[in-house]
């Protein structure tokens, strides 16, 4: 929302977006026959979408946030899943997600996220789904969390088949189609998600999994960083700067600068700040604002009111006092009245009742309290004449006025003082108003700068660019002249504006003098996974390449997967055969002495030998030591 001011540039309000739950879908007929169509389900570390994979149901019918939140304390209390949460700031200290960083690891929440998706697409089948699941990964996916996840989808929801692929390479498939592009592609794919950015190569149609890179900054490091930019700046706003709102001005009031510096140059000049500076209202209270340009009449009034309110009270409390003193005092004349008729034994009594032990003490009770009450009615009498002489001032005062003998017209300039007040009114409002803004300035290509630049936030990796440069060394010059011909820009965290020209920009100057190189935006980089995915299942029914059976997980394991064109590259875990021990006894008759060769036969020859590794295994092996270190991006990941 943007509001006119009367300055050259506009003033914006955050939206703070409320999600609201989603239906429960019925399943349409198309879904069912003439076999069960497959769900697609972009399961992302941001955002959660599913759907159908059939014609009449183009788009995904669920699109959430992928966090679950249970209340603490509650005997039972239900979880809350994605649009379930309408504002998740009162509740982020609960939220939990599946995911850390990009990977899987929390198979509960996950279970929570497939019956949420399962339930609102319509399925209620007993027992078990009985649709073929499209489901999306990360690049490299490590083997254990491929084998829980197939554990779970096999096992608990018992689905028929399952097709594993990575989100980057479905958009990379479908926008490669979309331009008719010749099978197989080679192309390089650029992607930034939530946590996570990636540099895929694809050569021939398949992922070249050895030299896939990973930086680990995305958009969740740029909305923080963002937040701690404008918490310095404004330390007393802490509380309105949420991550929600960060993430709002990162998705509509960021921008990718093709040079960095010279963007920071042009906003040290005074008119570029005014005229490219956003400024965000923040809510405030109105009434504070009309409060503050009550006249000095009114003001006065209310002091006046206020003051005779107090005065009242005052009264009112002093003779409660003296009403008070003045039992007090009945009661101890009505004990002395005892003694003077003789009566010692009541009086006595009445003496103790009072906790006083004589006659003296008594009457220093009464003479005291004769006093004070003296004294209150004294300064009663006061109070009253001074009121009544007030009101005889203003009196005389009054007839003096009305006798037209005044030096002075008390109506001059009555006028011309009601208009300015008129006009003084809106002005303290105003400043009210922008004593709630916040001023962003450079902070719009500051924050998402950090996936060029991860140093800026203390990451010691390198840029997006740069890992870019470190990949295409690892080709030869011709597979690298084939790479940038198709260089595909996807994800979420990828769709600032300026962000293909700063691509390109840095691309031209790492590539030869005169090479040709084309990049391009994914149509719709944060939803071309699912569509990708969509259209690779409409063209790949189950059964064909790239479908993962029942069969083929009771037989092969659950991290097994079935490659195709967007899938990562399957490697099965090395095994090293047991060797013997050195504390272990073998038994004699197995014993069998060195030939003169000098070398062990028999079983304890086979007990000495270990099976050797292969070359694929040793890099394999390799890659995983490399990957294990999350601050380096400078070796391949585990390739799987």
């Amino acid at each position: 929302m943007i509001l006119k001011s009367s300055m050259s540039t506009n003033i914006f309000t955050f939206q703070d977006y409320k999600s609201t739950p989603d239906p429960v879908y019925e399943v349409n007929v198309e879904c069912l026959q003439p076999s069960p169509v497959p769900i697609i389900i972009d399961n992302g570390s941001f955002q959660t979408r599913a759907g159908w994979a059939c014609d009449e149901l183009s788009s995904p019918r669920l699109q959430f946030k992928s966090v679950a939140a249970r209340s603490r304390g509650a005997a039972r209390s239900e979880t809350q899943i994605g649009n379930d949460i309408p504002n998740l700031e009162p509740l982020r200290w609960l939220l939990k997600s599946q995911f850390d960083r990009n990977a899987v690891v929390n198979f509960e929440i996950q279970e929570l996220m497939f019956d949420y998706v399962f339930m609102h697409l319509g399925i209620a089948t007993q027992g078990c789904v009985e649709h073929p699941v499209v489901l999306t990964e990360p690049p490299c996916n490590p083997l254990h969390c491929r084998q829980m996840m197939s554990e779970l989808l096999f096992e608990c929801y018992g689905v028929p088949q399952v097709s594993y692929g990575i989100d980057s390479l479905f958009s990379f498939y479908l926008n490669n189609k979309q331009r008719s592009m010749d099978i197989p592609h080679t192309g390089l794919v650029i992607s930034s998600g939530y946590h996570c950015s990636h540099v895929l190569p694809v050569i021939n149609g398949r992922l070249d999994a050895a030299n896939c890179k990973r930086v680990n900054v995305g958009g969740s490091q740029a909305a923080s960083y963002l937040q701690r930019l404008l918490q310095l700046k404004y330390p007393g706003q802490q509380p309105a700067l949420t991550l929600s709102r960060m993430e709002e001005l990162l998705h509509q009031h960021s921008y990718i600068a093709s040079d960095y510096q010279q963007e920071l140059e042009k906003w040290r000049s005074p008119e570029f700040y005014e005229q490219e500076v956003h400024r965000i209202q923040l809510p405030f209270s109105a009434k504070l604002a009309g409060a503050a340009g009550v006249g000095a009449e009114e003001r006065q009034e209310r002091r006046a009111n206020q003051l005779r309110r107090l005065q009242e009270i005052n009264a009112r409390r002093r003779e409660e006092k003296i009403q008070q003193d003045q039992e007090r005092l009945d009661s101890l004349l009505a004990v002395q009245e005892l003694l003077e008729d003789g009566l010692v034994d009541q009086f006595q009594r009445r003496l103790v009742e009072l906790n006083m032990d004589s006659t003296e003490e008594l009457q220093s009770y009464i003479h005291k309290i004769s006093m004070n009450l003296e004294l209150s009615r004294q300064r009663n009498l006061l109070q009253e004449g001074l009121d009544n002489r007030a009101e005889a001032l203003d009196l005389d005062q009054s007839m003096e006025e009305g006798d037209g003998a005044a030096d002075t017209d008390p109506d001059f300039g009555e006028e011309n003082t009601e208009v300015e007040r008129s006009v003084n009114v809106s002005q303290p409002a105003l400043k009210l108003a922008e004593y709630h803004q916040l001023y962003v300035g450079t902070e719009r290509l500051r924050a998402p700068e950090v996936i060029f630049q991860p140093s800026m936030i203390g990451e010691d990796q390198m840029g997006l660019m740069e890992t870019v440069q470190f990949v295409l060394d690892r080709y030869t010059p011709e597979q690298q002249g084939a790479l940038v011909e198709n260089v595909l820009l996807t994800g979420g965290n990828l769709m600032y504006p300026g962000l293909r020209d700063r691509v390109e920009s840095e691309l031209l100057a790492i590539r030869p003098f005169q090479s040709y190189f084309k990049v391009r935006l994914a149509s719709r980089p944060a939803l071309d996974a699912w569509y990708g995915a969509r259209e690779w299942a409409l063209q790949n029914p189950p059964g064909e390449l790239g479908w993962l059976s029942r069969q083929d997980y009771e037989e092969k394991g659950g991290e097994y997967l079935s490659e195709h064109c967007a899938s990562n590259v399957f490697v099965p875990m090395a095994i090293s055969r047991p060797t013997q021990r050195a504390n272990e006894a073998v038994p004699a008759s197995e014993l069998t002495l060195p030939t003169e060769s000098g070398q062990a036969t028999g079983p304890v020859a086979v007990a000495m030998e270990t099976t050797p590794v292969s070359g694929a295994d040793a890099s394999l092996s390799d890659t995983r030591e490399a990957s294990s270190n999350m601050h380096s991006n400078t070796d391949p990941l585990i390739s799987t």
